[in-house]
């Protein structure tokens, strides 16, 4: 019985030996990306302003920004094309020489596609207002940057189409077929947070706000398999 049990396991292991020398090889599979980028021109304009007052009281501290702040909201409504909106309200104490005093500020925070009223706004806050310019920035609005990468995709897969030709090309196969594909947009960080630095402009009579949008660039990238068929490679 144990003779028996023995000759059966060298056949099975015969049979398996053959099975695995007529089996086709593995069909390769290539692993490419391709991607394709272009800049798109700015469109929309961010500005951070800020309101600060000082004062032994805290309640009159906070109530001098209030009415300012107040007063430059209301002037910031009144502008068509621009979106306002209040942030970033602190308030803390320092003491020098055994007085302390109350430091109060908050933030208005602009948005708008029209560079040149929302420029004019910003002078009028400063100048008018007595506002602090914290910062500007600029970026692609949603749909600018939706219809670019839209054209882009096509552009990334007929670039990754023609890599895994080429790749077909090479290792000595007729054809391919795609296999499992991603593509990614590169994503936009957020709303843009004022990058650029400016010193306030003093109330007698303030020069304009120079603007230049610039341009943001979008890239997509198509990453995915090509899966070689037809003729192999002699072995």
């Amino acid at each position: 019985m144990k003779r028996l049990t023995l000759s059966a396991g060298a056949m099975l292991f015969a049979a398996a030996t053959a099975f695995a020398a007529d089996a086709p090889p593995p069909v390769p599979v290539v692993s490419l990306s391709a991607s394709a980028t272009t800049s798109v021109p700015n469109d929309r304009m961010y500005a951070s302003l800020r309101i600060e007052a000082d004062n032994t009281d805290p309640a009159r501290a906070a109530a001098e920004v209030n009415a300012k702040m107040a007063k430059a909201l209301a002037r910031a409504k009144g502008t068509a094309g621009v979106d306002s909106a209040t942030s970033g309200y602190s308030s803390y104490q320092t003491t020098d020489k055994l007085i302390t005093r109350w430091h109060v500020a908050q933030s208005l925070s602009l948005e708008s596609a029209d560079f040149a009223t929302l420029a004019a706004l910003l002078t009028r806050l400063q100048a008018d207002d007595g506002m602090l310019l914290s910062g500007m920035s600029f970026a692609v609005s949603r749909d600018s940057r939706r219809k670019a990468e839209d054209a882009l995709t096509q552009q990334a897969i007929k670039a990754w189409q023609a890599r895994a030709q080429s790749a077909a090309r090479g290792f000595g196969f007729e054809a391919w077929r795609t296999g499992r594909v991603s593509i990614d947009a590169s994503e936009p960080p957020g709303r843009p947070q004022p990058m650029m630095r400016v010193q306030a402009m003093s109330a007698g009579g303030a020069p304009p706000v120079n603007v230049e949008g610039g341009n943001t660039d979008v890239t997509v990238t198509v990453t995915g398999e090509a899966v070689m068929e037809g003729a192999r490679p002699a072995r």
